[in-house]
């Protein structure tokens, strides 16, 4: 039961949820415990559908503490998500790759993100990937982007812009050989952009539809923006401080137009 439930909200529905959901960053800019992830979730877990350990920071992690998230995160109906290490497991060739699924798929994890921003993959390797995934009983999440060379703590200066039909082709490829949602970097789009390259985020959620996209906010004017521009179905990645924020956003809680309107309070005891 929720504090002061009587006042009504747009609750959102039970999960598992198809669309609106709600991704979060675990550790990586700060280390995330099992202790702060369970009290994280006893106040905000029916909120959050996806746990993703950014920049392979479970490589870091003892053993049995990521076992020990993990079912944390099934206890709450959390999926939890590799985040994008492939091309850090591919480098050390197709073998290794074979032993990341089966690791993952031993400790417990649900999702793993095929990126490619640092390495070029071919397109029938792609669809390899996928298949992979899909063989280990995991759940394939490519990620695309318009920026190659950008994650974690890169420079500007690094990076090297990607076509946006090149974007459209990748993401064709991958929902083609079965993936199951399709990750939108937020580099070249809302991140490192003079700009925000809005037409480009409207012409994907045009095309694709919101289900089958998931797109990177972690800042607070970003997920806004999604919000109020494509509602409270658009699929999300946060990072785990803003988890309330967003939610009352979703729900319309709190927000600077809805429900707000004028009021009269009269006390039944006068």
């Amino acid at each position: 039961m929720k504090a002061f439930e009587f006042i009504k909200i747009g609750e959102l529905p039970p999960k598992p949820r198809d669309r609106g959901l709600t991704e979060i960053r675990g550790s990586y800019y700060v280390v995330v415990t099992p202790t702060y992830v369970r009290e994280l979730f006893e106040i905000a877990g029916d909120y959050i559908d996806i746990y993703k350990y950014s920049g392979g920071s479970m490589r870091l992690h003892p053993r049995e503490v990521v076992l020990r998230i993990n079912r944390l995160c099934h206890d709450y109906g959390i999926l939890v998500s590799t985040g994008g290490f492939t091309e850090r497991v591919l480098i050390q060739g197709s073998e290794a790759f074979d032993k990341y699924l089966e690791e993952a798929s031993s400790l417990e994890f649900d999702i793993v993100e095929i990126s490619s921003g640092y390495i070029d993959i071919e397109d029938e390797d792609k669809v390899e990937l996928v298949k992979a995934v899909k063989r280990a009983g995991l759940k394939p999440k490519p990620e695309v982007s318009l920026v190659k060379g950008a994650g974690g703590a890169h420079e500007i200066w690094e990076t090297e812009n990607i076509p946006y039909d090149h974007m459209l082709r990748d993401i064709d490829i991958y929902l083609s050989a079965g993936a199951w949602k399709i990750m939108i970097e937020s580099e070249g789009i809302t991140e490192g952009v003079r700009k925000w390259r809005t037409d480009i985020v409207d012409t994907l959620i045009k095309k694709y539809g919101l289900e089958k996209l998931m797109f990177e906010a972690a800042e607070r004017p970003v997920f806004r923006w999604y919000i109020y521009t494509f509602g409270r179905d658009v699929n999300l990645f946060i990072d785990h401080t803003q988890v309330i924020e967003l939610t009352a956003l979703r729900t319309g809680l709190w927000a600077p137009k809805e429900p707000w309107g004028k009021v009269r309070y009269i006390s039944r005891s006068t």
